[in-house]
């Protein structure tokens, strides 16, 4: 025993001397920063550039997370910035170009979605989604082109993933041109019902595939999702809000620009964090996690509501399952952002449109979440004019008003009205990104503001002008308006997709008679269509 005990102690001893004998002997090993210089300074790419870069210098900064950053200027301009291992030596990445400020742009393995990217669960989803729906019996039918159109989309994003921006960005927005057409087209005034929809496969089958797409989205946000800067920057929000601190300013220095959102936005996170906590760092933020999924759910309960308000079960079931099903709300969900909320507050307006005061306070609230749907205030606030006169429109804005003031109490608390006005939209208005033609090719300043006075134009052309007027028209403007700030709009992203399409796929699909599920008749389940007025 006591030689045992000796010897114990003993190799207790000399335990800090061979470790610290380990880390010298893995120091000597590694790659200084002279070595990290000179294996950039052999790239092909690097050579390259160096000879159209007069007077060009290399400049190595600390490693961070083991990694060299290399950086090569000319004339205080950087042209070359190349990652290298600091341990092996091996070059990570080497990047020119907006990749340079980007990393967003750099096609980084899984930084938005993880494995729902991977082809063998994006190509399936796409195929669930189209399953129901698509005629194969008429391929020329207009539905098939719309899912289709949707879908496309996806080409845009994985494009985005290898890196390839000067493709994706471009390749956006025909889908979006068609979808606005689209949109406008189902709204006018007098439109025709196209014939029923019959669904592929029975309401049994299409409730048991809602419930397992369910359960995988969730599944997969538990077990493989990350939580991005959109949601770390709202539960640092809904913090603030709990604490009574000023919510504009003071981020932390990891997300200093975090304040840019509506305060709704971070009050909608103030239950999660409550109940799930927030350590203070950007760590696996279950807070973020549980409000992803609650409004992903609450978004595909509202698209239920809708469509059993519109047609019956059977139409409510459908818009549910296409919403489980489109792998860009999928998307949002891996990733953790706050869009799902708004297209929650958005379906939400529509779907109480009957009523001016509900339509007002959702409308309030969804354009101080994210301030996009602040376009559908016109809109919105002129439904049902004809049948309930000044006396809605005054109930309207009287609900919008009082729940905007109410919503904004955190925030005047603490900041004033010009530190939230430079905060969020001043600072949204001049953020350039390369992820819009605005962005990327530069110099298009009076065409994009052609495009952004256009879509305030459409706004309230919309508000005015006699259009299809029920819940059906009501939602087709609403997504061909969201669409119309979004291709005007100088930072844009596919986790806006959502904004757009839960209104969008309820204009497509409840804009048919009702679903008949593989020839069986439609009064078991049809009930008299409700005008939204």
């Amino acid at each position: 025993m006591r030689r045992c005990l000796a010897l114990a102690l003993a190799a207790m001893a000399l335990a800090p001397a061979a470790a610290a004998a380990s880390a010298s002997a893995s120091a000597s090993r590694s790659v200084s920063g002279a070595q990290a210089t000179a294996v950039a300074s052999r790239l092909t790419l690097v050579r390259r550039e160096e000879r159209t870069h007069p007077g060009a210098f290399s400049q190595v900064s600390s490693p961070v997370a083991g990694e060299w950053q290399v950086a090569f200027y000319s004339r205080d301009q950087e042209f070359v910035q190349v990652i290298v291992s600091a341990s092996t030596g091996r070059v990570l990445g080497a990047y020119t170009g907006i990749q340079i400020a980007w990393t967003m742009a750099r096609g980084y393995p899984g930084a938005f979605g993880r494995h729902l990217d991977a082809l063998y669960i994006w190509l399936p989803l796409c195929l669930l989604f189209l399953a129901p729906f698509f005629d194969w019996r008429m391929p020329l039918r207009m539905l098939n082109l719309d899912l289709l159109v949707l879908l496309s989309l996806s080409v845009s994003l994985a494009l985005f993933n290898h890196a390839d921006i000067g493709a994706s960005v471009p390749l956006a927005y025909p889908p979006l041109l068609y979808l606005l057409a689209r949109m406008l087209w189902l709204a006018r005034r007098g439109a025709p019902r196209p014939p029923r929809l019959r669904l592929n496969f029975g309401v049994r089958t299409l409730t048991i595939g809602l419930v397992a797409l369910v359960a995988f989205r969730v599944g997969l946000n538990v077990v493989d999702s990350n939580v991005i800067d959109v949601g770390y920057a709202n539960v640092v929000g809904a913090q603030k809000v709990l604490n009574g601190t000023a919510l504009y300013g003071q981020f932390p220095a990891d997300i200093t620009r975090g304040d840019t959102y509506g305060p709704v936005s971070y009050e909608a996170y103030a239950p999660f964090v409550a109940l799930w906590g927030f350590s203070g760092a950007w760590d696996d933020l279950p807070a973020a996690h549980a409000a992803a999924i609650f409004f992903d759910l609450v978004a595909i309960a509202l698209l239920f509501a809708l469509g059993w308000r519109i047609r019956g079960p059977s139409t409510g079931l459908a818009l549910a399952y296409a919403w489980a099903a489109f792998p860009f709300t999928a998307f949002a969900l891996e990733s953790n952002s706050n869009d799902a909320l708004v297209a929650s507050l958005v379906l939400a307006a529509l779907l109480v449109a009957s009523s001016p005061p509900a339509r007002g306070a959702f409308a309030a609230l969804a354009g101080l979440a994210k301030f996009a749907p602040l376009a559908l205030v016109p809109m919105l606030a002129t439904h049902g004019l004809r049948e309930r006169g000044r006396r809605g429109l005054v109930a309207f804005a009287v609900a919008c008003a009082a729940v905007a003031a109410l919503a904004a109490i955190p925030a005047l608390e603490h900041n004033t009205l010009g530190t939230i006005w430079s905060r969020t939209i001043a600072y949204q208005a001049d953020r350039s990104a390369p992820f819009s033609i605005w962005g990327l090719y530069g110099g298009l300043r009076a065409e994009q503001v052609a495009v952004q006075v256009l879509a305030v134009v459409l706004a309230l052309a919309l508000a005015v002008l006699p259009r299809r007027d029920d819940l059906i028209g009501l939602c087709a403007c609403a997504a061909a308006i969201l669409i119309a700030v979004e291709l005007g709009a100088s930072y844009w992203f596919y986790l806006y997709i959502p904004w757009f399409f839960g209104p969008a796929i309820v204009a497509l699909l409840g804009v048919y008679d009702a679903p008949v599920s593989r020839g069986r008749p439609a009064s078991v389940w049809v009930r008299p269509s409700v005008r939204a007025g």
